[in-house]
């Protein structure tokens, strides 16, 4: 046998040209085909972890299954949708839900701009106060929960003695999180404190994006302050706080961790919003396909709305 037939010498000769050939391979691929090169693997996990579920679920959403019952699925049509749609106690959380959102919406935007306005100024000491600021964004929903729980506390909580000093009554007369007409306001002052920072820095980066020889022109003019802000100021800031709406309105709707830590959707259904109704027909009652279908409504519910909004948006930055 000559060297050049020697096994090792063929394998040695295999692998030396194996960089080559991979090389001249890559080398002909197009830019398209190397761009699907590397975001092949990132498409496979995001059909893994959202379209095969979204699609699990619209299949259940046609059945009677319930995940804690060892009994096959039945396939029951349009009945889960046509009950959910009638169902009064659905209609009841919906409009929980759209007050909450509406409210937490215009405490969060007008305080939000506020604040920008403020913090723009660039007074002494700025980044401190900003950084104060941000602070309660920074938080788990759940530990929000948790914290603002237990000052919400009829006796041992800070919350009560402070509106009982200042009100004049007694601490333990109230319960913010047990009284029926103070419940829904206990959760959009919480949301309104941890997500107003949101807004704020939003706004901030639209203010910052004007540029400033419009307002020289327009002191030049001896336009007033109020003109200014009416003129140019909101004009300009508008997309970015239209922007933030949309951010907000799609979080606030699907509220739950800190919903469900406060109040727990109590007293009664007061405080049921939608994700807590969604929790306890999929968790406590275990019907697996009218949850399904209570997901999917709400899902279409959001993207439909939130399309018509960027519509809308996509106008106002034309302008």
């Amino acid at each position: 046998m000559t060297a050049s037939n020697h096994p090792e010498t063929l394998v040695e000769r295999a692998v030396a040209r194996t960089p080559m050939r991979l090389a001249s391979r890559v080398r002909g691929l197009s830019d398209r085909s190397i761009a699907w090169l590397f975001i092949a693997p990132t498409i496979a996990i995001l059909l893994a972890i959202n379209i095969f579920p979204l699609a699990w679920a619209i299949r259940l959403s046609f059945t009677s299954f319930m995940s804690n019952l060892p009994m096959p699925m039945r396939f029951v049509g349009l009945d889960n949708y046509t009950d959910i749609l009638t169902d009064d106690d659905v209609w009841n959380n919906l409009q929980v839900t759209a007050r909450f959102v509406v409210a937490t919406i215009a405490f969060e935007v007008v305080i939000g701009l506020a604040l920008a306005l403020l913090i723009n100024r660039q007074f002494r000491g700025h980044s401190f106060w900003t950084t104060v600021i941000l602070l309660p964004m920074m938080l788990s929903p759940a530990v929000v929960g948790n914290f603002w729980t237990l000052l919400f506390q009829p006796q041992i909580g800070p919350f009560n003695y402070v509106i009982g000093f200042l009100a004049g009554i007694p601490p333990s007369s109230f319960s913010m999180i047990g009284s029926v007409y103070l419940a829904p306001w206990t959760i959009v002052l919480v949301d309104t404190w941890m997500w107003t920072p949101y807004v704020m820095l939003i706004c901030l980066a639209g203010l910052r994006s004007i540029p400033n020889y419009i307002y020289e022109a327009a002191e030049i003019d001896r336009a007033s302050g109020w003109r200014q802000f009416r003129s140019i100021t909101l004009p300009m800031v508008m997309p970015f706080l239209m922007l933030a709406v949309l951010f907000r309105a799609i979080e606030a709707f699907k509220m739950f961790d800190m919903v469900n830590l406060l109040t727990s959707g109590g007293p009664g259904d007061t405080t049921g919003l939608v994700s807590i109704a969604l929790k306890r027909a999929a968790f406590e009652k275990w019907r697996t396909g009218y949850s399904s279908a209570f997901a999917i409504i709400l899902f279409v519910t959001v993207f439909g709305a939130a399309n018509i909004y960027v519509k809308a948006l996509n106008k106002v930055k034309q302008r």
